[in-house]
């Protein structure tokens, strides 16, 4: 199967916006229901209620996740069990809901054993069955995929939503990747796409393949965003910082976000936008304002840096760079804080792929909708 990578250019755009926690809450809701696994900090819900649905539930196996989700989604339950814990059948029970009831189904599960690290340090096949640190604990990942399968076939939605990092589809782990999409045809119509987020809205460039599935006794076909004809740059969606005056430490946690001695030597021998790898435990990713900001990754060490100082973005500046709404809660420390919009998918790429979910594929499979 041949995987598209999609792309777009373009100049003319609206300018960059996020609603608020309170204007998404206020948003009418489309009579769709959707319940969400690995949820991390709520990223891709956020996306689907942005478009109007739904979520009856989710699930979080990591402690500080789970209570930053729960922090900016205080009506949904969130089962904090490992995965492959977790009783779908008796989940649907408590929720009042029969199999094939859920709209749709959406989950990102973690990609340790093969992220680009795993490719480059050996690939799938020597990191198979391990145990790999994982946020705040460690965890086997290579089987998640088929734990989200098994929850999909009890529970039976019209779609579902899968997300995972674009290293799957990448030398070694391309076998796997044949695997998980055997998995997951079994009993539906599954396509899969790289999206990158700097053409959805955000102005980051993340490329996550995007799995969608539609269940093989209803008349819908997966279908994708398309890219839209400009991006944002960190000044649309930062406009003041150019005006800012230099910070040393997060305004919310207080520490301190300048780069260290060293860093700050091979930070200013870097050119804005480019990304230079310093030591094993630091890489310099020295942002432009014209351009979207990299990738922003967990671990803080690795996430960009602010175009004219040497130092790490703030929450509030990565909330923005990762289309978070200004106004959402983030609990811990300024590490677990940024991991958390880390490991998200950015709420308005999520919103172009819930949209299209909407307005295309639901209307077809009957049942549901406003």
């Amino acid at each position: 199967m041949r995987v598209r990578v999609v792309r777009a250019t373009g100049t003319v755009k609206p300018p960059y916006s996020v609603p608020t926690m309170a204007e998404i809450a206020a948003r009418p809701r489309n009579g769709y229901r959707m319940l969400s696994t690995f949820s991390g900090c709520g990223g891709s819900c956020l996306g689907f209620e942005m478009e109007g649905f739904t979520v009856v539930a989710a699930s979080e196996f990591i402690a500080v996740a789970a209570d930053t989700y729960r922090r900016n989604h205080p009506g949904v339950p969130v089962d904090t069990r490992d995965i492959r814990e977790v009783d779908a059948d008796a989940w649907l029970d408590q929720l009042g809901l029969l199999p094939g009831d859920l709209d749709v189904l959406e989950g990102s599960p973690p990609c340790a054993s093969f992220s680009g690290a795993g490719v480059r340090g050996g690939g799938i096949t020597a990191r198979w069955g391990q145990v790999h640190k994982y946020s705040d604990t460690k965890q086997r990942t290579d089987d998640l995929f088929f734990e989200f399968a098994r929850i999909r076939d009890a529970m039976r939605p019209k779609v579902f939503v899968a997300e995972n990092v674009s290293g799957l589809i990448a030398g070694a782990s391309q076998g796997y990747f044949k695997d998980i999409l055997r998995r997951l045809r079994q009993g539906y119509r599954v396509e899969a796409r790289v999206l990158d987020a700097q053409w959805l809205g955000v102005p980051q460039a993340r490329k996550r393949i995007i799995f969608v599935g539609v269940r093989d006794d209803l008349d819908g076909h997966p279908a994708f965003p398309d890219p839209l004809p400009y991006r944002y740059s960190i000044d649309d969606a930062l406009p003041n910082l150019r005006d800012h005056q230099p910070t040393t430490h997060d305004p919310e946690t207080g520490e301190r976000i300048m780069l260290s001695g060293q860093a700050t030597r091979v930070y200013d021998s870097v050119r804005p936008g480019q990304n230079v790898e310093g030591t094993k435990w630091f890489a310099i990713r020295r942002t432009g304002y014209g351009k979207p900001s990299p990738t922003i990754l967990a671990t803080p060490t690795s996430r960009p840096c602010h175009p004219a100082e040497p130092r790490r973005f703030t929450l509030g500046e990565l909330r923005a760079l990762g289309s978070f709404p200004s106004d959402f809660e983030l609990v811990g420390t300024y590490v677990q804080r940024g991991e958390r919009i880390g490991r998200a998918v950015p709420p308005l790429m999520m919103a172009a792929v819930a949209r299209v979910i909407r307005d295309s594929i639901l209307p077809s499979c009957g049942g549901g909708g406003a």
